[in-house]
């Protein structure tokens, strides 16, 4: 048999070229996660998970209403004022306070009831207390304002 007539085995540069695809697109791959970073500028983003638009729109209505709340604690009674930008008072809007209470599996959930105009109160149980993140929630005609609070009882 002559030379000419053997056949030629490419598998050899196929594999070396696999080879240095894969080196090329590992390179391309860490060069790009150590260059760019995360994108996601809100760092609660995926704790609201679906409804993140429509929070942020609701976030927005009360800022641009100018809400403020007042917060006074009372022994097991919580009272909250909620005013707007002029420093009146803000009435009919429904609310609820989230407790996160070391031990219990979820939040606990409790509705506030409007004692006066703007006036909000919500009665604890005796059996709560200690230091307690909780979670404060009005709205009022699409408009939401949302606290953290970290409640000493």
């Amino acid at each position: 048999m002559t030379d000419s007539k053997k056949k030629k085995n490419i598998y050899p540069a196929l594999i070396l070229l696999l080879l240095g695809s894969f080196l090329l697109f590992s390179s391309w791959s860490a060069f790009q996660a150590a260059g760019l970073g995360s994108r996601v500028t809100d760092t609660a983003y995926y704790s609201k998970g679906l409804k993140y638009n429509t929070s942020q729109v609701e976030k927005r209505a009360a800022e641009v209403l100018g809400w403020n709340v007042e917060t006074r604690l009372d022994g097991q009674i919580i009272e909250f004022l909620l005013t707007d930008s002029r420093g009146d008072t803000v009435d009919d809007a429904t609310g609820s306070l989230y407790l996160a209470i070391p031990g219990a599996a979820e939040n606990v959930r409790i509705p506030l009831d409007e004692i006066a105009s703007g006036h909000y109160r919500v009665h604890l149980n005796d059996h709560i207390n200690g230091t307690i993140q909780a979670r404060l929630e009005l709205e009022r005609q699409g408009a939401r304002l949302n606290r953290q609070l970290l409640l000493n009882l």
